[in-house]
C-alpha cells in the first residue's frame, strides 16, 4: 500500500543519521571504556582507594546509560520498520496510525539524542539547581514567579526527572517571592542552563479589578549541582550562617522548628538557603552544596581562574535583558529573544512544553 511504502521510505531516510549518531557519541569507544573500567573494578585492590573507586563506578554507570539509550533508539527504528513492512504485507490499514506514531517517536528521540551530543560542557551532565526570584511589582510578579516554578517542574515530569523543592518563600498575597528547586536527571544542567535569565509576562492581571494589562518580570538562575567528585574550597571565614523557622510550600516535609539554614558568602553577598530537610545539619549541607554550585557557575560564566576572583555584583542577572516574553493578551505567544523561536500555544508552554526553546538555543550555540 502506498501509505505504508511512504512511511517506510521516510523512516529509512533517517538510517544514515542513526549511524552517524553512533559515531558522534563514540559508541564503540564507550563500549571499550566500559570493558576496561569493569576490569579495573574486578581487581581485588579496587576498593583500597574509595574515592577513586566511586568515580570509576559512576563513570561506568554514565557510559552504560548512554549506550543503553542508543540501543533503545536503534531498537525503536528496527521495531517500527518491521511493523510497517508487516502491516504492508498484510494490507492492514488499522495499523497505519500506529506506524505513523512509531516513525514520529523515532524522529523525535533521534533529534533529542543528537542534541545531547552538543552538551559537551564539563558540568552539562550534572543535575541542575534552579533559583527563582520575583521581580518588582508585588503580587503580580510573585504570581508570575510561581507560574514559572510550576512550568519547570512540569518540564522535569515530562522528561522523567525528579524535582525537589529546596527552599520556598511565599508571596505576600499570592505566588512566591523566591524558591530553589533541584532537578535530578542526566544532562539536566546541560539542557536547562539555556533558561537562565529574565522572563517577561504580559497579561490582563487577575489581581486588577479594572482589568488592565500588566507586564511582570521574574529571574531564573541555573547552576550545576556540585557533588563530592568536584573539589571546591571555600574558606569558613567567608561564610555567615543564619538559622530560622521553616515556612512555605513544603507541606509535611517542612520542619516547623528553627532548622532552616541561610548561608551568606561574605565576599560576594551570595545567599543560599534550605529548609526542607529534617535537621539543621542536613539543611546546612544542602545550602553549602547550593552555594558551591552558584560560585562554580559564576566562575565558569565569567571565565575566572579562581573562586576568589568573583566580586559582588557579577552574580546579578541584569534586569531589562529578558531572554523570553510570554504574552497572554491581546494574543498568545511565547517568544525567545535570543533565537527567535516562538510557540503560540501558551498553555502548552506553561505546562512544560519548552523543548523547542531549549533545542533552538543549543543549535544556535553549536553554529556559532
Amino acid at each position: 500500500m502506498l501509505q505504508f511504502e511512504e512511511l517506510r521510505l521516510e523512516l529509512l531516510s533517517y538510517k544514515d543519521k542513526l549511524y552517524d549518531l553512533a559515531e558522534a557519541i563514540g559508541l564503540a569507544q564507550m563500549k571499550k571504556e566500559v570493558s576496561a573500567l569493569e576490569e579495573q573494578s574486578a581487581d581485588e585492590n579496587f576498593w583500597n582507594d574509595l574515592k577513586n573507586s566511586q568515580k570509576i563506578l559512576q563513570r561506568i554507570s554514565t557510559l552504560k546509560s548512554k549506550i543503553s539509550s542508543y540501543k533503545v533508539l536503534s531498537s525503536l527504528f528496527d521495531d517500527t520498520l518491521t511493523l510497517i513492512e508487516l502491516a504492508d504485507d498484510e494490507e492492514d490499514e488499522s495499523l497505519l496510525d500506529e506506524c505513523r506514531l512509531g516513525v514520529n517517536d523515532f524522529v523525535r528521540e533521534l533529534d533529542t539524542m543528537t542534541l545531547t551530543t552538543l552538551l559537551s560542557g564539563e558540568y552539562d551532565s550534572k543535575n541542575a539547581i534552579l533559583t527563582f526570584h520575583a521581580g518588582a511589582g508585588g503580587t503580580e510578579a510573585q504570581d508570575w514567579a510561581q507560574m514559572l516554578f510550576r512550568m519547570y517542574n512540569r518540564w522535569a515530569e515530562r522528561h522523567g526527572f525528579k524535582s525537589s523543592t529546596l527552599d520556598y518563600l511565599d508571596g505576600d498575597e499570592a505566588g512566591m517571592k523566591s524558591a530553589s528547586v533541584l532537578i535530578e536527571g542526566h544532562n539536566a544542567y546541560g539542557f536547562l542552563k539555556s533558561e537562565m535569565g529574565i522572563h517577561r509576562l504580559v497579561r490582563i492581571s487577575p489581581f486588577d479589578a479594572s482589568g488592565r494589562r500588566h507586564t511582570s518580570f521574574a529571574s531564573l538562575e541555573v547552576m550545576p549541582e556540585i557533588d563530592d567528585s568536584i573539589d571546591l574550597e571555600i574558606s569558613p571565614d567567608d561564610i555567615k550562617m543564619d538559622v530560622y523557622r521553616s515556612s512555605g510550600a513544603g507541606g509535611q516535609k517542612v520542619n516547623k522548628t528553627s532548622s532552616a539554614v541561610r548561608l551568606t558568602h561574605i565576599p560576594t553577598g551570595i545567599v543560599c538557603a534550605c529548609q526542607v530537610e529534617r535537621s539543621q545539619h542536613q539543611n546546612r549541607e544542602v545550602a553549602m552544596r547550593m552555594l558551591k554550585s552558584k560560585l562554580l557557575e559564576i566562575k565558569e560564566r565569567e571565565q575566572l581562574d579562581k573562586i576568589e576572583d568573583i566580586k559582588g555584583d557579577q552574580k546579578e542577572i541584569a534586569w531589562g535583558s529578558q531572554i523570553r516574553s510570554y504574552v497572554f493578551m491581546p494574543y498568545t505567544l511565547a517568544k525567545d529573544h535570543r533565537t527567535g523561536f516562538e510557540n503560540g500555544n501558551i498553555n502548552a508552554v506553561m505546562d512544560g512544553d519548552i523543548d523547542g526553546f531549549i533545542n533552538a538555543y543549543l543549535k544556535m550555540k553549536a553554529n556559532k
